[in-house]
């Protein structure tokens, strides 16, 4: 089997926090690629850091998804209704 690295190139915000598990929003490299934009939950119980579920995006596809969400959140999106709270 190939071996498996990344590397966190920029941390660009923590969406919320359960214990120790994350959803971060960051600029990971892996095996040595181009960085891309990477949404991840993240385990770091233990000492050890752990890649848990996630979607990695190009930059064309981080900028469609901000578009699709302003356009989203400017419609009435994101209130307290539409969230179900």
């Amino acid at each position: 089997m190939r071996d498996f690295n990344y590397e966190i190139k920029k941390r660009l915000g923590i969406l919320s926090q359960n214990g120790e598990k994350t959803l971060e929003l960051n600029l990971v490299s892996y095996n040595g690629r181009e960085p891309k934009i990477d949404l991840r939950r993240w385990d770091r119980s233990g000492g050890e850091e752990k890649l848990l579920k996630g979607l990695t995006m190009t930059n064309e596809e981080a900028a469609a998804l901000l578009e699709a969400l302003t356009d989203y959140s400017e419609n009435g999106g994101f209130d307290d209704q539409s969230a179900g709270r």
